[in-house]
């Protein structure tokens, strides 16, 4: 690709920081002048800085892809310090541009895009993590309606959703992986109940849902009966971009050298010590590698190209790099980065601690590390297969 910025890109970089000075006091978070993320969300997509190439018929920018055009809005939204827009969910938007009917596009894509719709992903069940195909929940058709019976586990968001879409065995007598339908199912029904999950980081991100006897339309499917394993795998590709955005790694990367050069060791700035320095410096040269992935990535989505092994490390790097920076941001606080909740002392409101934790627990969430280095060995690098130990060897 070429990455050399043209008139047009630095016209639209000096564009991008005008409205930025102009409107950053409107983010969320940003005090008494802020508006409600929904209405920030709006205002970006109607001034092509979120949404950029959902359709505008389906609420978003509308914009052709450009990748120097997306890095730039990145950058200048980390420098500025100011929330980015988004597409939606990063997960079911562009499943549902791929794969979803018409009636499926209009209904859920311009609502979920503006923000007023949330979603949860019902994929996990106790028994069926690193092996997802086998799960259990199950459906069966009776009249107009799936019926569905069964339990998911480390449901992010549900206590908040308004949908989710899930996995449940439509097909019991074929084969695991072709068995499986994808359901877009409505949060609240009839015979739903949600149980959150407490964690480390003393959220309740993460919750139990329980099915019982309960009643979707057969419309609400994504794709045909039994095709819901590559439906999800089709999500899954964007849910693990997600994870390892390269945009929020080099973001959180330059809160910790502002981090370094306001703590002090004796008098001394952390940045001007070589030990911390080295690490940064190493994590620095890790955010440009996933910086420069992630625009390959781009590229070859744009060109309508599977990316292959760029695509497969993202999640994986990205999570671990993540954790390592807020492991560097810790360190850098001394004793005072270990202190957590309501402490007189603690720093960014335990912002580091409650990343470093969370940040963990992606390495695991969405597909462990040992799982990513599988499919990395055996999708991109063609290593041969682990063995299976439940069939004969």
């Amino acid at each position: 690709m070429d990455l050399a910025y043209s008139v047009e890109h630095e016209a639209y970089r000096e564009q991008l920081r005008s409205f930025l000075k102009k409107n950053r006091n409107k983010s969320p978070g940003t005090g008494s002048g802020a508006m409600a993320a929904n209405d920030w969300q709006q205002l970006l997509i109607e001034n092509g800085y979120a949404a950029l190439t959902v359709p505008k018929e389906y609420g978003g920018a509308g914009l052709a892809p450009d990748i120097l055009k997306s890095h730039i809005l990145a950058e200048e939204f980390t420098l500025a310090k100011v929330r980015p827009g988004h597409s939606g969910d990063n997960r079911i938007v562009p499943v549902l541009l791929e794969l979803g009917t018409e009636e499926q596009k209009q209904r859920f894509i311009p609502p979920t895009v503006r923000g007023e719709m949330l979603w949860c992903q019902g994929y996990s069940e106790p028994g069926s993590g690193s092996d997802l195909a086998s799960l259990q929940t199950r459906a069966h058709v009776d009249g107009d309606d799936f019926v569905i019976n069964g339990q998911k586990i480390w449901t992010s968001g549900a206590k908040t959703a308004h949908m989710m879409f899930c996995l449940v065995r439509t097909e019991p007598d074929a084969p695991k992986h072709q068995g499986i339908s994808y359901l877009l199912i409505p949060m609240g029904i009839p015979g739903m109940e949600v149980r959150p999950l407490k964690q480390m980081t003393g959220d309740s991100i993460f919750n139990e849902v329980f099915f019982t006897d309960c009643r979707v339309p057969t419309t609400e499917i994504v794709g045909s009966r039994g095709e819901g394993w590559y439906v999800a795998n089709a999500t899954l590709k964007h849910e693990r971009g997600g994870l390892g955005d390269p945009n929020q790694a080099a973001s959180r990367f330059h809160e910790v050298l502002e981090l370094m050069k306001n703590e002090t060791i004796d008098g001394r700035r952390l940045i001007d010590i070589p030990s911390y320095r080295d690490r940064a410096m190493a994590l620095q040269a890790r955010v440009f590698a996933m910086k420069f992935n992630g625009m390959r990535v781009l590229s070859h989505n744009i060109k309508n190209e599977e990316p292959g092994l760029p695509r497969w490390i993202v999640k994986l790097q990205g999570c671990e790099l993540n954790h390592q920076i807020a492991g560097l941001a810790i360190d850098v606080m001394g004793e005072l980065g270990i202190l957590y909740d309501e402490s007189p002392y603690i720093r960014d409101q335990g912002m580091w601690q409650h990343r470093y934790m969370m940040d963990l627990g992606l390495i695991i969430g969405g597909g462990t590390a040992q799982i990513q280095k599988n499919i990395i060995g055996e999708r991109a690098l063609g290593l041969p297969k682990e063995p299976k130990f439940d069939k004969p060897i």
